[in-house]
């Protein structure tokens, strides 16, 4: 676990209270209205973000422009990863180079599960050109922006500061021997993010009441007509409308957010509220990139 100060009020934005902002709701599809997941819980001045998808840093970048600054590219120095799917991952190089260039003055820090820190030494190295250029010739540059702090983690609390207490819980998805959901609890907000999972109790039990659950879904009336295969696949690895209605009803958020949907054929967010209304009578939302919760 790591504990640290709060950094100097000069760098803390206006924003009240803690605020979850939905980068991007995407999957593995390239579909241009949706970037790759990633979600940052907003809290007094400062963003934590939770997965590292396709288009990170510019969708980022739109939330700051609309008065969201602690999402400005400098100012991205936390991740933390659900497991290592390149959907869930392939920003990540975005993060560490992008948010340097823009003036990041300190490494960016990242947890996940066993394979993270490798992960970030094979993407520094990859930048080894970069790097050497950048630091080496007349661009302006800050000392250590381009370097990561990277940290294998287990379950448990995982990361504290002054404005949350971040728990990494088990979760299952796809042969990973090691995928998480993420807690982040602060003085206003108690937040939990499932990643990418089938159902699992950990996620009632992280949430157990929660102000906001982000969960993962898929239509499970368009899954009927998915070749068997698939079928086979979404069933092990996602969580369908039909088994998160009842998982919610046990868990109990005040507000469950749908995202990382997976709609197949002509389904599309009031077709998955549908299905989740027939069979859950709480507060629910089908995020949208840039949603904020």
């Amino acid at each position: 676990m790591v504990v640290l100060p709060a950094r100097p009020a000069s760098l803390r934005a206006q924003t009240p209270g803690t605020q979850v902002v939905v980068l991007g709701t995407g999957t593995p599809n390239p579909d241009p209205e949706r970037s790759g997941p990633a979600v940052a819980i907003v809290v007094n001045g400062f963003a934590y973000l939770v997965d590292a998808g396709t288009g990170v840093v510019r969708r980022a970048a739109q939330a700051a422009a609309t008065g969201i600054g602690e999402l400005g590219a400098a100012r991205l120095g936390i991740v933390f990863l659900t497991h290592l799917h390149s959907d869930h991952t392939i920003g990540l190089a975005d993060l560490i180079h992008t948010g340097w260039v823009a003036g990041r003055e300190q490494p960016l820090r990242l947890f996940g599960p066993p394979g993270t820190a490798a992960m970030a030494r094979h993407l520094t190295e990859a930048y080894a050109a970069d790097i050497a250029n950048r630091t080496g010739g007349l661009q302006p540059h800050t000392a250590n922006g381009w370097r990561v702090t990277a940290r294998d983690i287990a379950t448990g609390v995982v990361y504290r500061d002054s404005n949350v207490t971040v728990t990494a819980f088990a979760v299952v998805h796809d042969g990973w021997k090691t995928a998480f959901g993420y807690r982040f609890e602060s003085k206003d907000r108690v937040v939990v993010i499932s990643g990418d999972t089938r159902p699992t109790d950990a996620v009632v039990a992280a949430c157990d009441g929660c102000d906001v659950l982000v969960h993962e879904v898929y239509s499970a009336e368009n899954f009927k007509a998915r070749e068997p295969a698939w079928q086979r696949y979404h069933a092990d690895a996602h969580t369908s409308t039909t088994e998160l209605a009842e998982l919610a009803t046990r868990a109990r958020p005040k507000l469950l957010v749908l995202y990382h949907q997976l709609y197949f054929a002509a389904a599309d967010d009031a077709a998955l509220l549908a299905e989740i209304r027939r069979r859950y009578g709480g507060r629910v939302v089908s995020a949208r990139d840039l949603g904020i919760y």
